[in-house]
């Protein structure tokens, strides 16, 4: 009936073992099929990168897209199943350049576009084919691709884009070109997983952009970017939370010579000597105050609270000639050390003519001089200042970070070689005060790690509109038509956010950040389709690929069969449309951003199926980490879909934090802290791995290591020794699913208790998935393992024995059996490997259906235990309904309230036990219980709590009263004043307990009335007393021991004993034995038939002296007479 279980099971096996079932068999497929047509559910994929090997982060978002995603099957709902790869960008790139040993995106260009953007593409097929097989060994259920599919792809691809190549479609074989095959990946014709570069989702940005251009909000400007010098491009704020890293730079102090009061210097200080020779301005604070001391002969104007910070140790010497606001040095003329520069001359004229002195209320009086560097050039800061200003600007360095000529001897160097220079110019022009070094956050590429600098660059924006000083429900109709920013945050209301706090992080995400920059300076991603006009200015965008090839007046040939992609894309031109002249494309392509934004339309046949768009859109869910996304996946989905439908698009957006290396910090392989995925699913399993990450608070970082897996594992591993026992214990019997047992109605109180909890499991867990609390289920499911075995299962072991009455046996097996399975079909979606493994046993292989197609079997029209006695339960757990309706009319609230009130006495019977320093085994003569508890299973419930209590009797009483005295605790910081004189008395009156309790509350002590807030009352046992209280229950215990009882509990310690040394000798249950016992006698004497019975003992001598041989195991106890001996060896029937 059942296969053996091992009692030390092999996870990583069962997973694989597992995984070719699913595939032999099509459950998942069978799944697919079964709940199309159900209510649907939409799950809107968050792509993760096609660059890499999964890490153990991605499994922690992987494992929560599957959960629920598995969860709504089970309820019955239908889902598109499509995930989704992120295909083009830097991340991509950097990498290629790596293996091709390229520093420079110059040698790309030396390559060849064409052969450059091939190896990308080959490189996203080869890392979504390993994405693909690491996502399916954690047991994610989506429409995969045939992995072996996309590296035929990416092979045809190499050989030439031309190769005809057949893959796999959703009803069939598709055959075309490699390269155009590669465009129509996750099509409704092919199926599979979304790319990212494909030709619907690069479409339906172009279309994006033109809406946004019809808006008005698409523009070209002139901004001081982050910028990487390695990859050749900028760098967005929607990048720049990521690749911060503590770095040590130079800083240096200087001065700055004033034109008008001769003599004087401005003392600035800066962190990026680079920037030095690119400086326009200085700023103060108007409301700071400014000192011009005199200092080692030179006379040197500095923020008066920066002094001694400037000067360092030699601020004493410094002489304070004169104080001034800094509204008062605003318009001062200077003139700056690198001003000779043709550069700076071309810029601001002979002698830095443009030099003066601004107010600026970001200037700090924390740090440097409070006379702060401008360089509008070379910072974002400092741009929009000087914009604001009206300053020029200056920009020192290429693309590359080489400085451009006019710039005397640092012309043609990369800008973090010059620092000496720099250093060694000041020092000759008597311009350097002093320099140190500084340690601070610096932001570096987040691709390649390079820090960054500012550039001043044309790039491309969105405009965000205003921020407006006024709360959002007092704008117009017309400020809020104008701003996208608004618009979003409209949008952003309608959406449930969790955990509760990403609403607000969006919202000030929203309201601080800058025009959002869509253009990079790069190769491998999105075709920008912008075309200015050199001749007349204007600035057209494409609104799809069929409309640039309608309006192509060349390039079209070179277009025809590959995707719109670099190069061949920068091959058509188009007339301008408004002075005919023949325009180019420009040759940035887009932020990566951008790809994933569009998913929302671009996976649900937007264009194509309007009907299909309208049933999928909005989403109900989405989830992704949230510390960078916020400002990147989350906002670009915003702000896509408020352009193109003005809606959310998705109704919920849940929030996941990192995942930490087990001491706390990012995992880094130099750390020693780093696990990669196929490690940790190796070693631990992935059903480890998905407990471990479901049962995490999403709202805090994971401490991912071996030690929280191996504690993971042994809690699953109660659930398994559950299992394992059952299935012992029915096999030893003959016992089947398909035999009959007693109603629920007519079974003892701990069956209907379990099976009432049980009940109650299914509905507690199905409300927290439902709210997508993983979390609390896992929680949940945990205490259900523990009610299944440390309290049911302990107390009801002996009914399962082949020797126990047989309809008291078939209700026990019965009992379990179907607590077991709803367990385990309330944890399928988290634990899928395990869960499935035991229900495919517990069902029996004679009577699973394996072919059936028939109605969904687990409802409560259909329940499993029918389902099962037909022969016709479905092959997997996940094939079963959820099991809510099932198992609700097993619920009795009453009797779960009554039994745990019984466990809650057995608690404090327990803690009474420790306090009195009696033996757990020490049979006592009674309990006097404050129990409350009536109804037809009252006694039944305190035969229970009274074996748990090991007591010979419970006694139930109504009132608490004779077990504890009251005593009164007077709260002298409420009543001293008050009390005066008589504090003294009233205080030893009550210590001594001489208080009259009044009706209200109140007490009378030593003749003044206390009200009841002025005292605490403490319920004290009485004297000689082992009592304890919790919440109104009240447990006793008769510690008086008697021969009788003290030899009773002799015997049960020889019991357990003996039960140790059978284990020890590795015996089974059924071999029988025999004892000696010495220094036990009486013990021996009064209860040997007992012993006998539970140990399986054929005899019991008590002697003087153990036997001797090695066939004998032997052990030692302590007993309340003393100590004593044990042997026992095993005899043969």
């Amino acid at each position: 009936m059942f296969d053996a279980v091992d009692a030390r099971p092999d996870l990583v096996s069962i997973e694989h073992e597992m995984l070719r079932r699913w595939r032999d068999e099509g459950v998942f497929e069978r799944l697919r099929a079964q709940t199309t047509g159900g209510p649907r559910w939409s799950f809107l994929d968050g792509p993760i990168t096609a660059n890499n090997p999964m890490g153990v982060h991605h499994a922690w978002g992987r494992t929560y897209k599957d959960i629920f995603q598995r969860f709504r099957a089970s309820l019955g709902h239908e889902l598109r199943w499509q995930q989704g790869f992120d295909c083009q960008g830097l991340w991509v790139e950097v990498n290629v350049e790596r293996e091709l040993g390229y520093t420079s995106k110059r040698q790309i260009e030396e390559q060849g576009l064409a052969a450059f953007i091939r190896l990308c593409k080959q490189r996203v097929l080869t890392y979504a084919a390993r994405q693909t097989e690491q996502s399916i060994r954690l047991g994610m259920w989506m429409d995969w691709n045939d992995p072996a599919d996309l590296l035929k792809l990416r092979d045809a691809l190499a050989e030439d884009a031309a190769t005809p190549v057949t893959i796999a479609g959703a009803n069939g074989p598709v055959t075309g070109p490699a390269e155009l095959l590669i465009g129509r990946l996750g099509t409704p014709e092919i199926g599979g997983s979304y790319f990212t570069f494909s030709d619907e989702n690069n479409d339906l940005i172009w279309s994006f952009l033109a809406k946004c251009h019809e808006r008005g909000w698409l523009y070209k400007g002139s901004d001081s970017m982050p910028w990487c010098a390695r990859c050749g491009t900028g760098i967005s704020q929607h990048e720049m939370t990521e690749g911060y890293a503590d770095r040590e730079d130079p800083s240096l102090y200087f001065g700055l010579a004033l034109v008008d009061r001769p003599g004087e210097e401005l003392v600035v200080w800066t962190t990026t000597p680079w920037t030095v020779a690119a400086n326009v301005a200085a700023a103060v604070h108007p409301t700071l105050d400014y000192e011009l001391v005199e200092f080692d002969g030179r006379k040197l104007w500095i923020g008066a609270s920066r002094r001694a910070a400037t000067l360092g140790g030699a601020a004493p010497r410094a002489r304070v000639l004169e104080t001034r606001r800094g509204s008062e040095l605003i318009g001062w003329k200077y003139r700056a050390p690198f001003d000779s520069l043709p550069a700076v001359v071309a810029a601001l004229g002979v002698d830095g003519a443009a030099h003066r002195v601004i107010g600026w209320d970001g200037v700090g009086s924390e740090e440097g001089t409070s006379i702060v560097h401008i360089a509008p050039g070379c910072g974002g800061d400092d741009h929009r200042l000087g914009v604001a200003e009206g300053l020029p600007a200056i920009a020192p360095i290429d693309e590359s970070g080489v400085y451009l000529d006019g710039f005397g001897a640092l012309s043609g160097r990369e800008w973090h070689v010059v620092t000496e220079d720099v250093f060694s110019h000041l020092a000759d022009s008597k311009s350097l005060l002093r320099r140190e070094k500084i340690t601070h956050r610096y932001p570096h590429c987040w691709r390649c790690a390079t820090p960054l600098v500012f550039r001043l660059v044309d790039e491309w924006f969105i405009s965000m509109g205003p921020l407006y000083d006024k709360p959002r429900e007092e704008l117009t109709s017309a400020e809020f038509d104008a701003s996208l920013r608004y618009q979003i945050m409209a949008v952003v209301d309608r959406i449930t956010w969790l955990p509760e706090f990403g609403y607000e992080r969006e919202l000030d995400w929203l309201r601080n950040m800058s025009d959002w920059m869509i253009s990079k300076k790069r190769y491998w991603g999105l075709a920008l389709p912008i075309y200015e006009c050199a001749a007349c200015g204007k600035v057209e965008v494409i609104g799809s690929r069929n409309e640039l090839e309608k309006r192509a007046t060349a390039g079209g040939a070179a277009l025809a069969g590959h995707t719109a992609h670099r190069p061949y894309v920068d091959e058509v031109t188009i007339a301008c449309g408004g002075c005919g002249a023949t325009v180019t494309r420009v040759p940035d392509v887009g932020n990566p951003w951008l790809d994933a934004g569009i998913v929302s339309f671009s996976t649900l046949r937007y264009r194509d199926d309007p009907e299909y768009w309208r049933r999928w859109f909005p989403a109900d869910f989405i989830t992704e980490s949230f510390p960078g996304q916020f400002r990147n996946w989350f906002y670009s989905l915003l702000a896509m879909s408020t352009v193109m439908a003005s809606s959310e698009p998705t109704k919920t957006v849940f929030g996941y934090g990192l995942v930490f290396g087990a001491d706390g910090r990012p995992m880094h392989k130099s750390w020693g802290n780093s696990i990669e995925f196929d490690e940790a699913a190796d070693r631990m399993g992935a059903d480890v791995m998905r407990w471990l990450f479901a049962g995490a608070r999403p709202e805090e970082n994971v401490h991912f290591g071996w030690e929280a897996a191996d504690e993971t594992r042994r809690r699953l591993l109660v659930l398994w020794n559950v299992y394992a026992f059952f299935v012992g214990q029915a096999t030893a019997t003959g016992w089947s699913p398909d035999k009959s047992a007693a109603t629920v109605e007519a079974r003892s109180a701990m069956d209907r208790w379990i099976l009432s909890r049980s009940a109650e499991l299914s509905s507690s867990v199905e409300r927290s998935l439902a709210s997508y609390d993983a979390f609390s289920a896992v929680r949940r499911l945990e205490t259900g393992i523990d009610e299944l075995s440390t309290w049911y299962l302990r107390r009801t072991r002996e009914r399962f024995a082949p020797d126990a009455p047989t309809a008291d046996r078939e209700a026990a097996f019965d009992t379990l059996h179907q607590a077991l399975l709803t367990l385990l079909r309330c944890a399928a979606p988290i634990a899928p490997f395990l869960t499935d493994a035991m229900y495919r046993n517990l069902v029996g292989s004679r009577i699973v259906d394996r072919s059936s197609r028939g109605a969904v079997v687990g409802t409560k029209d259909r329940p499993l235990a029918r389902a099962m006695r037909e022969g016709a339960a479905p092959p997997s757990i996940h094939l079963l309904h959820w099991p809510g309706a099932e198992t609700a009319p097993w619920r009795d609230a009453a009797l779960e309230a009554a039994m745990d009130r019984i466990i809650r006495a057995a608690e404090l019977g327990r803690s009474v036990r420790s306090a009195a320093a009696i033996r757990t085994r020490q049979p006592l003569a009674r309990a006097r219980v404050v129990l409350g508890i009536a109804g037809q299973d009252e006694r039944e419930l305190r035969g229970i709590l009274a074996e748990e209590l090991n007591v010979k009797e419970i006694e139930a009483v109504s009132d608490a009263s004779g077990l504890f005295e009251r005593r009164v605790k007077v709260l002298l910081p409420k009543v001293g004043k008050r009390l005066g004189s008589s504090t003294a008395a009233v205080m030893a009156a009550a210590r001594e307990g001489a208080v009259e309790f009044l009706s209200d509350g109140a007490v009378r002590i030593a003749g003044v009335e206390l009200a009841a807030d002025e005292i605490e009352v403490q319920a004290v046992p009485r004297e000689g007393q082992h009592v304890a209280e919790d919440d109104g229950l009240v447990v006793e215990l008769d510690t008086q021991l008697s021969p009788a009882l003290i030899g009773e509990g002799d015997a049960r310690e020889l019991v357990r004993a003996i039960q140790d040394l059978r284990k020890a000798a590795g015996l089974r249950r059924d071999d029988r034995i025999e004892v000696q016992a010495s220094g036990a006698t009486a013990t021996v004497a009064a209860h040997a038939d007992s012993i006998a019975t539970a140990t399986g003992a054929v005899s019991i001598l008590a002697v003087d002296g153990l036997p001797d041989g090695a066939e004998w195991q032997r052990g030692r106890l302590q007993l309340a007479g003393g100590e004593s001996g044990l042997a026992i060896r095993r005899v043969s029937e």
